[in-house]
């Protein structure tokens, strides 16, 4: 990868959402450039250390490639900075602290980027602007998927009362501080990214493991970690999904797959195709890489997205 532009970590800021302090940071072109399009807003994928600092190197690589439109991140409710209150999270959950976040400190559409299996939030999301009044300003300009689940994982929802179960039984108990205590440590978190995320052990670096280790320490960042797991945001998405009224960019890694079981030895290509055929404004692309393209294939990523955002 050639050499990064040298910036500087953008200042933590806050804002109040509910009774909850959240946190963000914002990034500008380091040319000053004053660019009234509509920015890009990062959307995080849920998982043990992963926080808004999973877009560090695609921030650097979007700006060291030239393009100048600024950068939201922020960090979802029970994740990085933000606060971690000691509840089952849902997509809904988190699509109403975007739609704060974008009419309180945004103030204008943006171009949505959601990672993996947070794409039920960018649809919760999409779903709460088409229920708007129609004289509030879009907040979803366009939408990217980047290496979302299958099809198939989308549309099979997990049973209420078996989410339930889990979270009750299983992750909101001693045995699930126990595991999250084993599932934080160094070995685990390297040994699940190359057996599940990256397309070459090699790609699981220092700095990939360094950043989900120390953001993992805090024990109260379980709890989003658990409600992925337990299936809160496993649903039907399918008619949801075949009424985005957003242009949305699909894009799917080489090597692409699933830890579910009805996502597993889905060939990626035929991945990509489930999600054109009923995208209304659907288009697509595939790149080297597996499920972190962000992070694995970033300069590869932000070819392949820059396209696509400059017609926004």
């Amino acid at each position: 990868m050639p050499e990064l532009l040298q910036q500087t970590q953008p200042e933590t800021q806050f804002y109040q959402w509910r009774s909850y302090r959240c946190a963000y940071e914002v990034r500008t072109s380091p040319n000053q450039v004053d660019d009234t399009r509509s920015p890009l807003l990062l959307l995080h994928p849920i998982g043990v250390g992963l926080s808004r600092r999973f877009w560090n190197r695609f921030c650097q690589t979007w700006f060291q490639s030239g393009q100048t439109r600024s950068i939201y991140s922020l960090d979802l409710l029970g994740c990085g900075d933000s606060d971690m209150p000691h509840v089952a999270y849902s997509p809904e959950d988190w699509a109403e602290q975007l739609q704060f976040f974008l009419q309180t400190v945004v103030k204008k559409p943006v171009v949505l980027v959601a990672q993996g299996a947070l794409l039920p939030v960018a649809i919760a999301l999409i779903q709460l602007q088409q229920l708007q009044n129609q004289s509030q300003p879009r907040l979803v300009q366009s939408l990217v998927l980047s290496g979302p689940p299958a099809w198939a994982v989308m549309t099979k929802p997990t049973p209420i009362w078996q989410q339930k179960l889990l979270w009750n039984l299983l992750f909101d108990s001693p045995a699930g501080r126990a595991f999250y205590e084993y599932a934080r440590r160094r070995q685990f978190i390297a040994s699940f990214s190359v057996r599940q995320l990256f397309a070459e052990a090699a790609a699981v670096d220092e700095e990939w493991l360094h950043t989900l280790v120390t953001d993992a320490k805090t024990p109260g960042r379980r709890y989003a970690v658990f409600s992925f797991l337990a299936g809160f945001w496993r649903k039907n998405w399918e008619t949801a999904m075949t009424q985005l009224n957003v242009p949305t960019l699909v894009v799917v890694g080489d090597q692409a797959s699933s830890i579910s079981k009805s996502g597993k030895g889905e060939d990626p290509g035929d991945r990509l195709q489930d999600y054109l055929r009923r995208l209304p404004q659907g288009q697509g692309v595939q790149i080297a890489g597996r499920n972190v393209l962000p992070y694995e294939s970033t300069e590869l990523f932000v070819e392949a997205i820059a396209p696509f955002i400059d017609q926004a």
